[in-house]
């Protein structure tokens, strides 16, 4: 087999601060670690990310790039200027994408990742500003990629509608799940219900989480009767200001809780004490918090829309997420409703388990290599596993 040099383009990562493609990257990362130990990898980071961990192993190497991620203009810029020239320094064969960009003069072929086509599907959740230059760099990206890796059959479809010339180069491939969020539901299993009860959604605070609708059902939901919070966990992001002020306006301060980010360690901890699990999203690429509250055996109920029918099957409640009433039904049988809950204990990690860091990372590197043109005996696999996952 021959060694592939491969160029990881992190520039746009930021600790902390750009949410699930942050822990895409890592726990990718962390698993081609664990099953490649023949191809060379060069990892570009910014400033920001220079003490941030990344693989140890010997085959990865951490370029150190001298520009800041956080003016997203410059970062750009020095993305499509200076990085091609540190490519062809390392002799780099193929050049990894996970932050949707693509350096356009990259001297070698590139394998990018397509989170969602949130910008076609809900323009209308984009700053004015924003939205031209994010349709002009994605457009880019597609045109000047070798292959394009969607992150579930949802994204391959909305690829075949919106670029359609570019279908024929995807492959999906979905996301992992930390084998952590499975040792939770086991210690929950053994720990019974108790504690301090609430309600977790895991999400940043963007128009398109639909979260406000959620505090409007929360606040329906406590009139039945419930005695626990809401936990919102995620970044704020550009609807935070009008949630907070939504929060005062219909709850008292101690039944909601907008933690911000957190560390993995202390997300863990939610999870673990967590008496269920919402997510009421209007869009998402993947919806990687559903999975791990899946593996953690919480009951959990999600918005009836294409990604997550594919990603939870029957595993969780569904309900309309333009529907106050149905979130509060939603609401009051992943909290209250017995049957469903011992369910959840053995269903969620079960359809789980489908999910698999180093299934996922093994199939990257076959899209790696596929786009450097190394011949690999697994592109069969990698047929066979880009299947959809079944409903149940």
């Amino acid at each position: 087999m021959s060694l592939v040099r491969i160029g990881v383009n992190a520039l746009y990562l930021i600790p902390g601060g750009v949410g699930g493609t942050e822990i895409y990257l890592r726990s990718l990362l962390t698993a081609l670690a664990e099953i490649d130990s023949d191809n060379e990898y060069f990892i570009y980071v910014n400033r920001e990310t220079r003490a941030a961990p990344l693989p140890a192993a010997p085959q990865f190497r951490v370029v150190q790039c001298n520009v800041g991620a956080g003016f997203r203009p410059f970062r750009i810029i020095y993305e499509q200027i200076v990085l091609p020239l540190l490519l062809r320094a390392s002799r780099v064969d193929v050049l990894f994408n996970p932050g949707f960009t693509v350096p356009v003069l990259a001297p070698c072929p590139s394998v990018t990742v397509f989170h969602d086509l949130q910008h076609r599907r809900f323009p209308r959740f984009f700053r004015s500003r924003d939205l031209p230059f994010w349709s002009l760099l994605l457009w880019l990206a597609a045109e000047r990629s070798s292959r394009l890796i969607a992150v579930s059959e949802a994204t391959a479809r909305d690829i075949r509608i919106y670029m359609p010339r570019h279908s024929g180069k995807t492959s999906v491939v979905h996301h992992g799940v930390d084998p952590e969020f499975f040792n939770i539901g086991e210690r929950g299993n053994k720990r019974g219900p108790g504690g301090d009860s609430y309600v977790l959604a895991v999400s940043t605070l963007h128009p398109h989480k639909n979260l406000e609708r959620l505090l409007d059902a929360f606040c329906v939901f406590l009139k039945s009767g419930y005695e626990g919070r809401l936990v919102i966990a995620g970044l704020k992001g550009l609807a935070a200001r009008r949630l907070e002020e939504r929060a005062r306006d219909l709850l008292q301060p101690d039944r909601v809780c907008f933690t911000g980010w957190i560390p993995r360690g202390a997300l863990y901890r939610l999870f673990e004490d967590a008496s269920a699990f919402i997510s009421p999203s209007l869009f998402e690429g993947f919806g990687l918090p559903v999975v791990e509250a899946l593996a953690a055996g919480i009951p959990t109920a999600c918005s009836a829309i294409p990604v997550y029918e594919e990603i939870a099957g029957r595993a969780v409640i569904s309900f309309d997420p333009m529907s106050v009433s149905e979130i509060v039904r939603a609401l009051k049988r992943i909290t209250g409703d017995r049957e469903f809950r011992a369910q959840a204990a053995i269903a969620g990690p079960a359809r789980a388990r489908m999910f698999d860091w180093n299934r996922s990372a093994a199939l990257t590197l076959c899209e790696f290599r596929r786009a450097a043109g190394v011949s690999s005996g697994d592109s069969t696999e990698n047929e066979r596993n880009s299947r959809p996952i079944p409903p149940s």
